[in-house]
C-alpha cells in the first residue's frame, strides 16, 4: 500500500506522505491555487502528495449547510488538478453508485467514518480498483477497523489504508488515541487525520467548532508515534471557507507544519 501510494505520487521517499486540501471544493481557481501552493512545499521536502476536496458534503450538520457546487462540476475539478499537476487526487464519497462516478476522476476513494461499517458502499469502492482509505469512525475502537480492512481485502483489493480521526469524547469533542496508531498498522498503512481530530461536532449551532491551534500538537504526536501519512485541510482563508472552516489550517502556515514534521520522521527512522 505505502509502495502504492509512493507510485502514484511519482515520490520515491521515506518520508510520510500528505493528503491534503480544502474540505470541499468551491471553485477551479482555488483548487488550482492550493494545489499549487502545497506541491510546491512537498516537492521541497520530499514528501509523497494526494490532492484532497469533496466533491460533494452528505454529513452536514443542518439541511440548509453548503454540500455542493455540482457533482460533475467538482469531480472535472479534481480530475483537472490531477493531470495539470501530475499528481494523485481524492474525494469522499457517500452512495454505492458514487465508487464508480468518482473512480473516473481520482485515484484514492476515500470512506467517511460514519459510514465505515456499511458494507455495500466499501465493497464497491474496492470493486472499482482503486486505492481505497477508511476513515476510522468515532464510534469504534482501533481493533474493529480489522474488518473494515478485510471487507476491501476480500474484494480482491489490496490498496487500502485507514485514516484515524479521533474518538468521540463526550458530546462535543473529539480526542486521539495514539496507541490506536501501532495498533491498526498491523491491518494496513494508517493515516492521521489531523483537521478533523480537532473538531468540536454537535455545536448548538448546528456550525462544528475546532481547535486550530492544537494541529501543529496533535500532528507532532501522530508523526512520532509512527503514522504513515497525515491528511490536513487547508485553506487560504478558513474563516471564509464553505465547509470545516473552524478546524483547518490557514495555507500560509502549512511549510512550517511540514518542516518541522518532516525533522520528526527524519529523527525516528
Amino acid at each position: 500500500m505505502i509502495q502504492y501510494l509512493d507510485n502514484i505520487s511519482h515520490k520515491d521517499s521515506k518520508n510520510f506522505f500528505l493528503i491534503a486540501g480544502p474540505c470541499i471544493i468551491e471553485g477551479e481557481d482555488m483548487a488550482l491555487r492550493i494545489a499549487e501552493k502545497v506541491i510546491s512545499l512537498t516537492d521541497k521536502y520530499n514528501i509523497p502528495y494526494i490532492f484532497k476536496g469533496s466533491f460533494k458534503k452528505a454529513n452536514r450538520s443542518r439541511v440548509d449547510s453548503f454540500t455542493t457546487i455540482g457533482e460533475e462540476k467538482s469531480l472535472e475539478i479534481l480530475r483537472k488538478v490531477g493531470e495539470t499537476f501530475n499528481i494523485p487526487t481524492t474525494t469522499d464519497i457517500h452512495e454505492n453508485e458514487h465508487a464508480a462516478l468518482a473512480a473516473q476522476y481520482v485515484d484514492v476513494l476515500q470512506i467517511p467514518a460514519f459510514l465505515v461499517r456499511q458494507t455495500d458502499l466499501l465493497i464497491a469502492a474496492a470493486k472499482t480498483g482503486k486505492c481505497v482509505t477508511l476513515k476510522k469512525g468515532q464510534f469504534l475502537s482501533p481493533e474493529a477497523m480489522k474488518f473494515a480492512v478485510q471487507k476491501v481485502t476480500d474484494s480482491d483489493n489490496q490498496k487500502v489504508a485507514i485514516i484515524e480521526r479521533g474518538n468521540s469524547f463526550g458530546y462535543t469533542d473529539l480526542i486521539v488515541d495514539y496507541r490506536g496508531i501501532p495498533t491498526m498498522r498491523e491491518y494496513a498503512p494508517v493515516i492521521l487525520d489531523v483537521t478533523h481530530s480537532l473538531q468540536q461536532p454537535n455545536q448548538n449551532s448546528g456550525v462544528t467548532g475546532g481547535r486550530p491551534d492544537l494541529i501543529e500538537t496533535v500532528a507532532k504526536a501522530g508523526i512520532a508515534v509512527g503514522a504513515d501519512g497525515i491528511f490536513i485541510e487547508t485553506h487560504p482563508t478558513p474563516e471564509t471557507a464553505l465547509s470545516d472552516g473552524a478546524n483547518m489550517l490557514r495555507l500560509d502556515l502549512l511549510e512550517d507544519l511540514l518542516q518541522k514534521l518532516t525533522r520528526i520522521r527524519e529523527s525516528i527512522l
